[in-house]
């Protein structure tokens, strides 16, 4: 036999049992599982990044256990249960998807000889999403168009969020252009805010201001070349990574200890590493 969902929302309940569950399970809420479910999301990402896929199905269950802890708390709370989260999701990507679901019930269906063209289904999906914004119970001055964008991302994926977001709206560089101008200006001002830093006559927050100002125009930059920056960094760190552990296996070979050597002998190293690379790849 093969458990089910129905299983799993069984065990979720006899975990969080406050006479026979299991103690740690019961003292949790909302906010204390929030940075296991963070880390599960990440293993989830790793296991697909090294297309391990038999612990991905793992992974997987690991993060699908986070969403039913999460609904068993709301059960318990009154607020909500898994089966109401599947409600709403359902209802929601229905009503998102007028392009695969034209009456907007999970039944209907397309004709596949007349599918509406990708700029029209983004501009449907953007209209939708807007109109879903506008109906949440707030106050109308609070309302923004940059509302719905987590502030618990990752900042550099948030910083890219946002920019799409207000270029939507028309908040935008006409063209690349400018950007890379952008660009030496804030690289300027922090190497201003840095020397006056050094010089006592600046503070620490201006330098992480101006930094925190590069950084965003870098994502921008990213942006308009159409390059995930997440992943455009990832790539260095990983090249990074095989350049110094290639320094480190190189003079390991010599039984030379590279915290005693100087950083011109492990400079000539790197770019003997980086030279290798270069003639493996053809450029």
């Amino acid at each position: 036999m093969s458990y089910t969902i129905e299983d799993l929302k069984t065990l979720m309940a006899r975990l969080r049992d406050p006479e026979t569950g299991c103690p740690w399970d019961t003292k949790q809420t909302y906010s204390t599982i929030v940075p296991h479910t963070i880390e599960e999301a990440y293993e989830v990402a790793d296991a697909i990044e090294r297309a391990d896929y038999p612990h991905l199905k793992d992974e997987l269950g690991d993060l699908l256990f986070q969403v039913i802890f999460y609904a068993q708390i709301g059960r318990e709370d009154g607020h909500f249960d898994f089966d109401s989260v599947v409600d709403h999701l359902v209802r929601k990507l229905v009503r998102r998807h007028p392009h695969v679901f034209p009456e907007g019930t999970l039944e209907s269906r397309i004709d596949p000889d007349n599918r509406p063209s990708e700029a029209w289904i983004k501009e449907s999906w953007e209209r939708i999403k807007a109109e879903e914004r506008a109906e949440k119970p707030e106050a109308d001055e609070s309302l923004s168009r940059l509302d719905g964008i987590a502030r618990t991302l990752p900042a550099m994926a948030r910083a890219e969020k946002l920019q799409r977001r207000a270029a939507r709206h028309g908040f935008d560089w006409p063209d690349i252009a400018p950007v890379f101008d952008k660009l030496h200006e804030e690289i300027d001002e922090l190497k201003e805010a840095w020397q006056a830093a050094e010089h006592g006559t600046g503070d620490h927050d201006a330098v992480e201001d101006e930094l925190g100002d590069l950084l965003f125009v870098c994502v921008n930059l990213a942006r308009f070349m159409k390059v995930n920056p997440e992943q455009a960094l990832k790539r260095t760190n990983h090249k990074f990574e095989a350049r110094f552990r290639a320094i480190e296996q190189a003079l390991a070979k010599e039984g030379r200890d590279m915290d005693k050597e100087s950083l011109e002998a492990l400079d000539a190293i790197w770019q003997a590493v980086k030279g290798v690379e270069k003639d493996r790849s053809g450029h």
